[in-house]
């Protein structure tokens, strides 16, 4: 099943991006369909670990495919991380990976809710036992919270006018499936640019949905402590907003303002870039998986001399 549930972008980049130690512990927090996890247990020797987290029980499905005593699945969100590594006996690791966004398989399960291709109950949730979902925002949420959700995490221009035809259209009746939003949006959509516009709501929504952003957070802010020194973080994100919180976080160790620095003038921050740049997939890659196109991935170490 897994070679049709996601295609992984970048791989190569990823995995020589970690630096592998072969007898070093690993943590894939977006496991998937495996592909990443399956190329990092490669690289490993028999005293090497692999720690894969998935909050989606899809993912389960592609676990039984792998056959290494190295490899360890967590059915939990990676925001959790530190506290599911400790329940493991594990501090410390070596490397982090983290492939942000939605698989191929996510959006291709129509039922799911991802999607503008199918119709469905507004769901998006990927965690299949929260009680939040796409339906609970776009009834329930008051004009001025789904203007900012739409401005923000969808960057749509005209979000306001969005927020009020949803909320005058639920006056009579409740907006339930996709087709039903669908319509809405339709209407104030820019020109020829319609499915563009559908992407951005239904990102903004999904974003909403899994508290995506507040996860990121979560997730990086122990990265500076579970890894080890001359530890690796790898994050591939697909949108602004994850690459921008991604960048400030390496960069200065948090995620809005002016880093600190320490009485010598140095940088109080728990990672430093190992590349300037985000890395992009090639042209190639671009062309075999248009998913790659969006995708930037960027690289950090932990200071070998942070002995924390």
């Amino acid at each position: 099943m897994s070679d049709q549930y996601h295609i992984p972008v970048m791989l190569s980049e990823c995995v020589e991006g970690l630096n592998i130690n072969p007898s070093g512990i690993y943590v894939d927090v977006t496991f998937g369909g495996g592909g990443h996890s399956k190329e990092i247990l490669k690289h490993l020797d028999e005293n090497g670990k692999l720690y894969s987290f998935d909050q989606d029980p899809d993912a389960l499905r592609n676990v039984e495919g792998i056959d290494s005593s190295s490899f360890n699945f967590i059915q939990a969100n990676f925001r959790h991380i530190k506290r599911f590594l400790k329940l493991k006996g594990v501090s410390q690791v070596d490397g982090i990976l983290a492939d942000l966004g939605i698989s191929s398989h996510q959006i291709d399960e129509g039922e799911r809710g991802f999607s503008t291709r199918f119709d469905a109950q507004l769901d998006m949730r990927m965690d299949q036992k929260q009680t939040l979902t796409a339906r609970t925002i776009v009834n329930e949420y008051a004009e001025k919270d789904l203007h900012k959700i739409f401005g923000i995490y969808g960057e749509i221009k005209n979000a306001k006018t969005l927020a009020s035809a949803i909320v005058s259209a639920r006056s009579e009746g409740p907006i339930e499936t996709i087709d039903q939003l669908k319509n809405i949006l339709v209407k104030i959509a820019p020109r020829n640019r319609e499915f563009k516009y559908f992407a951005q709501a239904f990102q903004a929504l999904r974003i909403e949905v899994n508290d995506e952003m507040g996860a990121l957070e979560d997730l990086l802010v122990q990265c500076g402590d579970i890894l080890a020194p001359g530890g690796r973080l790898v994050v591939m994100s697909y949108h602004s907003l994850e690459d921008r919180l991604v960048k400030n976080y390496i960069a200065k160790g948090k995620f809005s303002g002016e880093a600190e620095k320490d009485f010598y003038g140095n940088l109080i921050r728990p990672l430093s870039p190992v590349t300037r740049k985000p890395v992009i997939a090639t042209p190639d890659e671009v062309d075999e998986n248009p998913r790659a196109r969006s995708a930037k991935l960027r690289i950090a170490e932990k200071k070998q001399d942070d002995k924390k």
